[in-house]
């Protein structure tokens, strides 16, 4: 026997304690020091060579996964981990981009109301949504999952309403009839956001709904104005608050080196706010920005076609469908996040833990992007290039869509990650900034360090609460 390659540990020695943790099994365990160093001795050992009370400490740790068979145990069983994810049918999701148009003018995004964008801008019809509804109706019959996760995302996803109506209430009634759970979710700068919107979904199965503030209220203004210049965050703010306590609400915001020092001052004015119970989530992340930003220490994602022209893909705010996923965090400066994450812990609100960051939706087989007109996709952050388009909601099948469809199925970035042990919460980093930085999404995106200061924080906050 031997220990596992997946395990980590933290030293807590004002306890005496060690904090372990397996990141393939997600054990979590306090012990002392002497169970830590019980761990140690096991590489090559055999049960019979240890006492009937080290033996009994032993059995906690196997069961745990901390132990294992050998280093073949261990890889067979990260190769069994992937596969279980990548087929699994209990959850059905998808994320619809309801438009690529936007009403903001970020100046950090190549999307938004500059110049003509939002003239050519591509909007789902009633008719392609009727047709996604029938899709996804085949898809619940053919999974039967027991939870159906729908994302509306954009662009600006409340610019086109009536599809979201239509598409929430057939989803509703298709997981009514099938018996399963369905939970909406929308992410959305907030501009539009009102009580009839909420209330209008809430029926369907809304769970919660994700909004953007880049920082304090000169920031934010700063960054996300509209064409004109205006501010938009006392709009966003008063939206919050009159819908505060229907529904779930979850803050996100983007920073730069320029921004990044007014988040605190957002914290404590979301403190001071009345609805500051009813904001379920708070997390930050570094800017994706179309083009490379001058300020050091800043890792830009620059999304680019075969044309190397930029791509009239999702939202640059938020590249994601939310939830913890990777790619919520992608290219992130890990002090900063590390710092922003204990500060909103400080304020009293939950927040992301750093280290269970994945693996995200790209890997699995049954979570599906759709565009505007149809197309299919693996990940938010792929959308707008066709040729990496998996697949199309009317069934059309091509060489691209089948070539990038084969190039998903086998992804496996962590596969020259070595022994590293973030590899089942981190599956290599983020595909989409391998795909645009490094033109192989198979390359893995190292972000360790801010993975090990996060475990250091959740080993202390797990003392804690010891």
């Amino acid at each position: 026997m031997q220990p596992s390659i997946f395990n980590l540990r933290v030293p807590l020695p004002s306890r005496d304690q060690v904090f372990l943790m397996n990141t393939l099994t997600d054990a979590q365990l306090l012990v002392s020091s002497d169970v830590a160093a019980l761990l140690d001795r096991t590489a090559g050992a055999r049960v019979d060579d240890f006492d009937a009370e080290a033996r009994e400490a032993l059995s906690l740790l196997s069961d745990q996964g901390f132990l294992v068979d050998d280093r073949d145990a261990d890889r067979r069983a990260l190769d069994q981990f992937f596969s279980d994810i990548r087929s699994d049918t209990t959850e059905l999701r998808v994320t619809v981009l309801t438009t690529l148009q936007c009403n903001f003018a970020c100046d950090y995004c190549f999307q938004g109301d500059h110049d003509d964008y939002n003239k050519t801008a591509a909007k789902m019809s009633l008719e392609t949504a009727a047709r996604v509804a029938r899709w996804i109706e085949r898809e619940l019959d053919r999974l039967h999952p027991e939870t159906f996760v729908l994302t509306f995302f954009g662009g600006e996803p409340l610019l086109n309403l009536p599809v979201m109506y239509e598409l929430a209430e057939r989803a509703w009634e298709a997981s009514l009839r099938r018996g399963t759970n369905l939970y909406i979710n929308v992410i959305t700068n907030g501009l539009l956001l009102t009580p009839e919107v909420v209330d209008r979904l809430k029926p369907f199965g809304l769970n919660g709904i994700k909004i953007t503030l880049d920082g304090d209220r000169d920031t934010h203004n700063r960054m996300r104005p509209l064409r004109g210049g205006q501010g938009t965050f006392d709009r966003i703010v008063e939206n919050i608050r009159r819908v505060a306590g229907r529904c779930d609400i979850s803050i996100g915001g983007n920073f730069d080196e320029s921004s990044v020092d007014s988040y605190p001052a957002l914290l404590d004015f979301l403190q001071e706010q009345g609805f500051a119970g009813s904001i379920k989530k708070v997390a930050f992340k570094p800017i994706v920005r179309a083009e490379a930003p001058a300020a050091k220490g800043i890792l830009p994602l620059i999304p680019v076609g075969a044309n190397g022209k930029p791509l009239n893909g999702t939202c640059m705010t938020s590249a994601g469908s939310g939830g913890g996923s990777i790619c919520d965090t992608c290219h992130f400066v890990d002090e900063k996040m590390s710092f922003l994450r204990e500060e909103t812990k400080a304020h009293g609100f939950k927040t992301i833990d750093g280290v269970h960051m994945g693996p995200c939706e790209i890997h699995k087989a049954h979570a599906h992007t759709i565009g505007p007109e149809g197309s299919l996709y693996a990940c938010p952050g792929f959308t707008g290039e066709p040729s990496l388009s998996t697949g199309h909601i009317d069934g059309r099948r091509d060489t691209p869509r089948e070539n990038a469809h084969r190039r998903f199925e086998a992804l496996g970035a962590w596969k020259q990650c070595g022994d590293c042990a973030f590899i089942p919460v981190c599956a290599g980093g983020c595909s989409v900034a391998s795909h645009t930085e490094l033109g192989d999404m198979n390359t893995p995106t190292c972000h360790k360090p801010s993975f090990e200061a996060a475990l250091i924080s959740l080993a202390h906050d797990a003392a804690s609460a010891a």
